[in-house]
């Protein structure tokens, strides 16, 4: 059996400074700014999954929670999604130096994403 551990966490938010600030000083997590992309990521320690903040949004209202999960190929994986009942909303994505990406809604609507890491970026 492969193995899918959770590799990163999205939450939406409606504002990026006070949600970095909240997490920052109840946790401790260190923060980079992606200014370009209108984001935050976070670390939330060693060996632990990172992850980041997407401004609320149409596709991100309050309350979203996407959670990114690895695969060793995410066409297969894909296709095991939609066979279970999983709606594709967003096909295979290459990311440069990150991976590849297919984000879905689980049969009661969750949004997951898997990536399949690019060997170059890690």
């Amino acid at each position: 059996m492969s193995n899918h551990p959770i590799v990163h966490i999205e939450l939406s938010a409606n504002d990026l400074a006070e949600t970095k600030k909240f997490y920052s000083e109840l946790f401790g997590w260190s923060m980079m700014d992606f200014p370009e992309m209108n984001y935050v990521s976070f670390s939330s320690g060693e060996g632990a999954p990172g992850g980041g903040f997407n401004p609320t949004s149409e596709q991100y209202p309050a309350g979203t929670v996407t959670f990114y999960v690895h695969t060793d190929d995410v066409s297969a994986s894909k296709d095991k999604a939609a066979a279970l009942g999983a709606k594709i909303i967003q096909d295979e994505m290459p990311i440069p130096g990150v991976g590849t990406m297919v984000f879905f809604l689980d049969p009661t609507g969750n949004m997951i994403a898997l990536l399949q890491p690019d060997p170059a970026g890690m």
